[in-house]
C-alpha cells in the first residue's frame, strides 16, 4: 500500500470515532480534497454519528454521505443486538470480543469502494489499527491487502488499470501514538466519540474496551482527552 502523498480526491470512511477522524485530517493534509462516507449501522452508539457530521463539517470535507444499512437484523454483536457489553478490562480473555460486528470492515470497504468509483477516487483511506484494539480480524493488514486485491478484481476501475490504494496511515500505531498524531494535527478530542455503551446522560461511559483503549492512549501520550466521561469509569489500571 502506498502511503505517499497525492493531490487527487480522497474517500474516507467516517465512523466518527477518533481513528477515522485522525485519519480524514491526514488525507486533508495531503491536499486531498475529501469525500467522507458514514454507515448508520444501527449501532448502539448512535452518538458517534452525530460526531461524524461535526467532523465533516469542521475539516471542510468536500461530500459527505451518510448511508443507512441496519446490521440489527443481522445481530451477532454486542453493538447491534440485545447483549451486554463487556466493562471488566480490555479483551476479557476473548481473542474476539462479542463487540466485533460480524465482517463490518468488509461490508464497509466494499461500499467505501463503490463510493470511490463514483467519487473518481482512486485512494480509500480507513482508520483501521493492528496494534492497540480489540482483536478484530477485519482490522489487521493482511485483511486490508487481500481487499486492495479485491477491489482491483471486482471494479470496473481496477479491471481498466486504475486500481484503488487503500490508506491505512494509523495501521502500525500504538494509541498513544494516534493521540499525539490527533494533536499534531490541530484536532480536540472532543469532535470524536469512542464509547460503545454511553450513559443517558450523554456521557462516555470509560469503561467499554473501546474507551479504555482511547483513555490509556491519551494518558501514555501525556495529553489531556477533552471527552467527558461518566464519574463512574474505573480508574485506569492497565
Amino acid at each position: 500500500m502506498n502511503e505517499t502523498d497525492t493531490s487527487g480526491p480522497a474517500v474516507v470512511l467516517l465512523s466518527g470515532g477518533l481513528d477515522s477522524m485522525v485519519t480524514a485530517a491526514i488525507a486533508r493534509e495531503r491536499g486531498m480534497a475529501v469525500h467522507a462516507l458514514t454507515i448508520d449501522y444501527g449501532q448502539r452508539h448512535i452518538r458517534e454519528l452525530q460526531s461524524a457530521r461535526s467532523i465533516a463539517e469542521k475539516l471542510g470535507v468536500k461530500r459527505h454521505v451518510e448511508l443507512p444499512l441496519d446490521l440489527r437484523q443481522f445481530g451477532g454483536s454486542a453493538l447491534t443486538d440485545d447483549i451486554d457489553v463487556p466493562k471488566g478490562g480490555i479483551g476479557e480473555g476473548e481473542d474476539i470480543p462479542v463487540t466485533y460486528v460480524p465482517a463490518r470492515n468488509l461490508v464497509f470497504l466494499a461500499l467505501t469502494t463503490a463510493f470511490a468509483e463514483t467519487s473518481n477516487s482512486r485512494d480509500i483511506f480507513i482508520g483501521v489499527n493492528a496494534l492497540d484494539y480489540s482483536g478484530y480480524p477485519d482490522c489487521r493488514p493482511e485483511f486490508i491487502a487481500s481487499f486492495a486485491e479485491t477491489a482491483r478484481l471486482g471494479t470496473k476501475q481496477g479491471v481498466a488499470g486504475r486500481p484503488f490504494t487503500i490508506h491505512a496511515p494509523l495501521q502500525h500505531m500504538s494509541k498513544a501514538d494516534i493521540a499525539r498524531e490527533c494533536d499534531r494535527l490541530g484536532l480536540d478530542p472532543s469532535w470524536s466519540w469512542s464509547c460503545y455503551d454511553p450513559t443517558a446522560e450523554g456521557e462516555a461511559c470509560g469503561a467499554c474496551d473501546s474507551c479504555r483503549l482511547r483513555r490509556k492512549g491519551f494518558a501514555e501520550a501525556g495529553l489531556a482527552d477533552t471527552t467527558t466521561y461518566s464519574r463512574d469509569a474505573p480508574a485506569l489500571t492497565e
